[in-house]
């Protein structure tokens, strides 16, 4: 099983930055999950892995050796691409089988093989059908299959469940996170699916302009955000400006006058302007008479409404802030009506808290 090593790469396309001292460690066996935004430099990250791109500068090490200046054939590595690159005169069957028989493995293995893929992707009764006779989503699952039969031991999945539908996707997102670490396969994967990342990684890398800049346990980035970006990015959050009152075990800024709220413990300075991020979901709702000027209180009035299946979204505007939301259990449905006046509240360790970074908000936030 290799590791994965990505050392300061930089690469740009005419003058486009898209890999700017890109670094990153994924151990021997580990799922991987990236997310970033449109034009951060995902799929560049892993041409780069399996060879198809070669940096500007910086080195790409697999199991400890430098394959910077290998070829693609060298590195053991597959590639699932967005375009699936099926063979158009071949049948599902023998796309699957395409590398088996290039590499000689013996025929009774190779069959077994291509039989296991094909079931895993629930095609196994199309398998005397060409690429052009399956939809989209059956052919990103042959492609899936394709990669998966080839022995290659890192595997990079570009989108891999994209087209799929959300039943077949849910489905999918198990077995081939399952067979992956049955396979001993060390994974890569880009998604824009948080949930996807969420459910499927051993850790997830939010990158960023050619750059990661969090790498961690799908919990850790959820819950413990590095940067108002990634909090923002993962997860539904709500963004609060304002100024630092006091800092310590906890923090405490005023959001609007007369309006503070509670956060996690910082160092930061007293009077300095900060940005406070809570999950929706750690996000509390209640009919309370507390007193609205207590920190860690606001008070608002209910504009929305949301059901969303096992939960729903309450939409509350705030004089002064604007809109906070609230995730809820979709039992509390006729728990809160347009017009009710709510109180506002969460546990302060579920708030994470920044300093205002130096570009501004609006600048630190932009998804390109």
């Amino acid at each position: 099983m290799p590791e994965i090593v990505l050392d300061n790469l930089c690469k740009s396309f005419d003058g486009v930055v898209a890999a700017n001292g890109l670094s990153l460690t994924i151990a021997d066996g580990e799922y991987v999950c990236i997310l970033g935004p449109t034009g951060a430099g995902k799929t560049t990250c892993m041409r780069m892995v399996c060879g198809l791109t070669h940096p500007d500068s910086g080195k790409v090490f697999l199991d400890g050796r430098d394959v910077t200046e290998d070829s693609v054939d060298s590195r053991n590595a597959t590639m699932l691409s967005q375009t699936y690159a099926l063979f158009p005169h071949l049948n599902v069957y023998d796309n699957v089988m395409f590398a088996p028989r290039i590499k000689g493995w013996p025929e009774d293995s190779s069959k077994q093989i291509v039989r296991s893929m094909l079931h895993m992707v629930h095609l196994e009764q199309k398998a005397d059908w060409r690429p052009d006779e399956l939809s989209g989503g059956q052919q990103q699952r042959i492609a899936l299959a394709r990669a998966l039969a080839s022995g290659s031991k890192i595997l990079l999945l570009d989108e891999p469940l994209r087209a799929l539908d959300a039943r077949l996707r849910i489905n999918l997102r198990k077995e081939l996170r399952s067979l992956a670490k049955e396979m001993k396969l060390t994974c890569i994967h880009v998604t824009h699916d948080q949930d996807e990342a969420l459910e499927m990684a051993d850790k997830i890398a939010v990158i960023r302009k050619g750059r990661i800049i969090q790498f961690g346990t799908p919990r850790d980035v959820f819950e413990n955000p590095a940067t108002p970006f990634v909090a923002n990015f993962v997860g539904r959050s709500n963004t609060l400006v304002g100024r630092v009152v006091s800092s310590g075990v906890q923090t405490v800024v005023e959001v609007a006058p007369g309006v503070r709220v509670l956060a996690r413990d910082s160092d930061l300075q007293e009077g300095s302007e900060a940005v406070v991020s809570v999950k929706t979901g750690f996000t509390r709702l209640s009919k309370t008479s507390e007193d609205p000027e207590a920190s860690g209180y606001m008070v608002g009035v209910v504009e929305r409404v949301l059901y969303e299946g096992v939960t729903i979204t309450v939409e509350i505007g705030v004089d002064g802030i604007g809109l906070i939301s609230a995730s809820l259990p979709n039992r509390k449905y006729d728990d809160y009506s347009v017009g009710d006046r709510v109180g506002i509240s969460w546990a302060p360790q579920k708030a994470s808290v920044f300093p205002m970074p130096p570009e501004g908000l609006e600048e630190e936030m932009r998804l390109d």
